[in-house]
């Protein structure tokens, strides 16, 4: 089973997309900051890392940085999830190391379809 962490503060998306994910297959962890989520893909080597850009302790930005940064997590893709919709913070997100970026509000569709994507150009 392919396993996602998910890193995200608020606790309405994270409920909602984890379930989500979980009724599409995906084994879901969740990490509530960049801090823990770093943590988590160190300890756990989860698939794939969906990644909220603005979170307390550490944002998402950094937390990906130290994520790439670790020859033991570098190779896990990560897809960025964030509520600015900006050109420029698509570029932000694939310059911290992001593989993908998504905006919110989620398509669910469209982010499992990067998932696979992602996933099958990983192994």
């Amino acid at each position: 089973m392919t396993r996602i962490l998910l890193v995200e503060d608020n606790e309405m998306n994270r409920d909602m997309l984890s379930r989500r994910l979980s009724r599409r297959g995906f084994d879901v962890l969740i990490a509530e900051n960049g801090e823990a989520g770093v943590e988590l893909a160190t300890s756990e080597k989860p698939d794939l890392i969906l990644m909220d850009m603005s979170l307390p302790v550490m944002d998402g930005w950094e937390a990906t940085r130290r994520i790439k940064a670790d020859p033991a997590t570098c190779d896990i893709p990560v897809i960025a999830l964030t509520a600015h919709a900006m050109a420029s913070d698509r570029e932000m997100a694939l310059e911290a190391g992001c593989d993908d970026y998504d905006s919110k509000p989620i398509d669910l569709s469209q982010l499992v379809r990067k998932i696979e994507k992602l996933l099958e150009t990983s192994h």
